[in-house]
């Protein structure tokens, strides 16, 4: 138990190569660090996910820290975050993109939203992958998380095999504003892991939207 305990939190092998970690390295060994797909969206307004959002949302920004791609790193973080039990993974991309965030030219943010899950996949998983990335951005943004404003309420089914279309239809209605007045006024940072079509970002959105907040961002781990 203790051995699986160490392994969890401080895990040996890098996460990108399965090679041996140095001293000093934590999650991905320098090489791998090096080499991640980093989108520099954040210094590029008019970039890819702004404009796949762009008409369907009145967003200030929006930017992912890495690009996607089959068989990659990138895939290979994504996928021990989400089902490797692995939360503090998505803690240490929140940090690394917090930095750059940080250093960078960048929209105001009064609060940080995280996507939410469905409670029951939040029991099967023990917690947010989302949340867990908002948590390293808001530790150097210095940025509050809100997670009290928005639920969701229906357990869609997954996004992977779908299409734009019913993508977008499978999002519809899956969240719900249960506490408007903590982000009303607000400037927010809507995060989630991965944007493909954008339908989950844009149903979260607009919950966040009608709710009154002042300006809405996103920010993502992965942009596919």
């Amino acid at each position: 138990m203790w051995a699986d305990f160490v392994q969890l939190f401080f895990p040996r092998a890098c996460v990108g190569c399965s090679q041996g970690l140095l001293r000093g390295e934590r999650w991905l060994c320098s090489q791998c660090l090096r080499d991640l797909p980093l989108t520099h969206y954040h210094r590029w307004p008019d970039n890819p996910v702004y404009e796949r959002l762009l008409g369907r949302l009145p967003i200030a920004s929006a930017q992912a820290l890495l690009h996607f791609r089959k068989d990659s790193i990138t895939q290979r973080l994504l996928h021990a975050l989400k089902y490797g039990g692995r939360p503090e993974l998505g803690a240490f991309l929140g940090r690394v993109y917090g930095k750059m965030l940080a250093d960078g030219p960048h929209e105001p943010w009064d609060a940080i939203v995280p996507v939410p899950l469905h409670r029951s996949r939040l029991r099967r998983r023990s917690y947010n992958q989302s949340e867990c990335f908002a948590r390293g951005l808001a530790e150097e943004l210095h940025l509050p998380i809100i997670k009290t404003a928005l639920v969701r309420d229906q357990a869609t089914e997954t996004q992977t095999r779908k299409d734009r279309a019913h993508r977008w239809e499978n999002m519809q209605q899956a969240f719900a504003m249960v506490n408007g007045t903590a982000v009303a006024g607000l400037r927010i940072l809507l995060v989630d892991d991965v944007v493909t079509t954008g339908a989950t970002l844009e149903a979260c959105g607009r919950q966040l939207l009608e709710a009154g907040c002042a300006t809405l961002s996103i920010a993502c781990i992965a942009e596919a």
